[in-house]
């Protein structure tokens, strides 16, 4: 294979691969990420595959598996370019309907459409549906477009311009000051600039510097990282060589979760292409700039997300982290400079190489240009991942583009940032989603997670799960981080048990204060938000759990008992049927009433009743109302 030389041998290569393509000829592309596969793209795929040699278009339609469209709750997704046709959860017995009408006749598939919810309407091109019109696409877009196991598809959209340019027409100072300039702030959490934490690794002393990817975001419903990863991987190494060129550096590393088999699988594939092609290892394009990656398969650990701690893993130690100072820049991996920033910085590099720092600072607030991906997960209609400018509001990602809260239920809050950001209420639904405005909120961009939260979600219950899941990720090595938690997560958990008492909060405000400023890295420092944030705007969820135990939200287990209105009950027998205590007496034409001893509040007879009977109840806080007469229940 001809290994491309300079940047003119990069355009005319790219001019060749586009001039071998019709534009006008049926280019069928298909989600395949993690999400599609396990909603059957991979049989999707193949029956693809099959329907186009059965009926010989092999040479008149292109067929792409692609990365994650975004749209995770509707895939597998088909796009039929050029006309962008968005066909919804796709089936193998799909496939012959998408060739006979669509590829053949022009014709559109209905029932593969999206269905506006409010006017009824389908909706045929994906740019139009709600979840994807309010978007702005910049990094996540070309995940619809290419193949990530092809290096020529990503070349033919403009891919590793951005770097010919840096070695080129660019010097390291000049890289780090258009990075500067375009206040591009780290996507990883701490919202840290990006060209400021490239200078200080450029100006640190050291034969040998490093640049790291990583890509080991451990939130519970966050999946931004992985996304790009499985989907454009050459996007993540052109912007670490271009920061690796920036720093000084000419190795660099990926520190990618365990869980994630996909990302590794395309991000060895894209490797080994960029090596074949020149565009990584000696002289990179013939600008004597030398280049390599290598790839580390971290083993879960939440806390190796923090950069000290990733790069402990990365020596082959005990992921724990280190104390700062002296911060990477100056003193990482294996005691040399080291920049390390995650997945999503790093893809946004290129763009701001291409279009300039001016477009990109065009976008977002004052403090935070660009856009954000986040994952919008919970209760919540359209699921999956959205790029939106940042500045947009919570109420406009929620509403416009999430469209809005399932079953007519009312929303809470949004939980933001992962295990520790915050919970922001439906009161703060018009604040301006940025790096500042969320803190001052009292909760965090992060890594890009959003869970939405209805009505029915007890907000104590929330503390309690994030600290719970802070509590076992910590690695132990601090007493703030490994005590205070497990002591918060003691108290919470009593609480949502009905053992709740007089001086809980005020103790739980004290070991937040005591971690926040002792802990040694951000896990511990950050970990208190959940309680905080919940504390500051749900306080009398709180009060009502302690003082009245009782739970508003009619949500913990041990707070609530179960009882049968005899005047809706029609003895249909289905709650009888699935209680697992055999704690309901009933029988046909008989009322059915639960025996308040064997019950176990599992909530089973609650959820099988039918919702136009509504015949079982939940009280928390309140007695049980007494059974009717046993000559009573006789229904006539």
């Amino acid at each position: 294979m001809k290994k491309i030389k300079s940047p003119e041998e990069l355009e005319r290569f790219r001019q060749e691969i586009l001039s071998k393509r019709d534009l006008k000829k049926p280019c069928l592309t298909l989600c395949s990420g993690t999400a599609c596969h396990a909603t059957g793209s991979i049989e999707v795929a193949l029956a693809i595959e099959q329907e186009l040699e059965k009926q010989s278009l092999k040479e008149d339609v292109d067929f792409r598996r692609t990365g994650c469209h975004g749209f995770c709750e509707k895939g597998p997704i088909v796009i039929i370019f050029p006309e962008e046709i968005c066909y919804l959860q796709v089936t193998p017995k799909d496939v012959p309907d998408i060739f006979s009408q669509t590829i053949k006749n022009k014709k559109i598939v209905d029932s593969l459409l999206y269905t506006d919810p409010t006017t009824g309407e389908k909706v045929t091109r994906e740019s139009d549906i709600p979840f994807y019109k309010f978007q702005e696409r910049l990094v996540f877009g070309p995940n619809q477009k290419i193949d990530p196991t092809s290096i020529k598809d990503y070349i033919a959209i403009g891919g590793y311009q951005a770097l010919a340019k840096t070695l080129f027409e660019m010097t390291p100072e000049q890289v780090i000051n258009e990075v500067k300039e375009a206040k591009l702030r780290g996507r990883g959490g701490g919202g840290f600039p990006a060209g400021v934490k490239w200078e200080f690794a450029r100006n640190a002393t050291g034969d040998q510097k490093y640049v790291v990817v990583n890509c080991d975001e451990g939130d519970p419903g966050a999946y931004m990282d992985r996304a790009l990863m499985e989907g454009n991987p050459h996007c993540v190494f052109e912007g670490l060589m271009i920061g690796a060129y920036a720093i000084g550096s000419n190795e660099g590393y990926i520190y990618v979760r365990q869980e994630y088999p996909l990302a590794l699988e395309n991000m060895s594939i894209a490797i080994k292409q960029a090596e074949e092609y020149g565009l990584l290892g000696k002289n990179i394009l013939g600008s004597g700039f030398d280049f390599n990656i290598k790839v580390h398969r971290g083993a879960g650990a939440f806390v190796c997300g923090e950069e000290t701690a990733l790069l402990m893993s990365l020596e082959g130690k005990a992921g724990e982290p280190r104390p700062r100072p002296p911060f990477p820049a100056v003193k990482g991996l294996w005691n040399k400079p080291t920049n390390i920033n995650n997945v999503e910085t790093w893809a946004n590099v290129p763009l701001i190489i291409n279009k300039g720092a001016n477009v990109f600072t065009s976008i977002g607030t004052e403090g935070s240009k660009g856009t954000k991906i986040f994952s919008l997960v919970g209760k919540i209609n359209n699921t999956g991942l959205v790029e939106v400018p940042i500045g947009i509001t919570l109420k406009d990602i929620i509403y416009k583009i999430g469209g809005g809260i399932p079953k007519g239920k009312k929303f809470k809050a949004v939980q933001t940032g992962g295990p520790s950001g915050g919970c922001i209420p439906e009161e703060q639904l018009d604040l301006k989603v940025g790096f500042d405005e969320l803190t001052k909120a009292g909760s965090m961009m992060g890594s890009g997670g959003m869970i939405v939260m209805d009505e029915d979600t007890c907000m104590v219950d929330v503390a309690r799960y994030f600290i719970n899941f802070l509590t076992e990720e910590s690695c132990g090595k601090c007493v703030p981080c490994r005590e205070g938690l497990r002591q918060m997560n003691k108290i919470l958990t009593n609480i949502t048990e009905g053992k709740g008492k007089e001086g809980d909060i005020e103790l739980l405000e004290l070991l937040s204060e005591t971690a926040m400023e002792a802990s040694l890295c951000a896990l511990g420092k950050t970990a208190p938000n959940p309680f905080l944030s919940t504390l500051k705007y749900f306080r009398a969820e709180y009060e009502a759990h302690i003082k009245e135990k009782r739970c508003p939200a009619l949500y913990c287990k041990e707070l609530i008992n179960y009882y049968i209105d005899p005047g809706n009950c029609v003895a249909c027998m289905l709650c009888f049927k699935k209680c697992p205590a055999q704690a309901i007496d009933g029988g046909k034409k008989k009322i059915h009433i639960i025996n308040q001893e064997k019950c176990t509040n599992c909530g089973t007879c609650f959820e099988v009743c039918p919702a136009k009977f509504s015949a079982v109840k939940k009280l928390s806080g309140m007695p049980v109302p007494l059974p009717i007469p046993e000559e009573e229940r006789m229904l006539v």
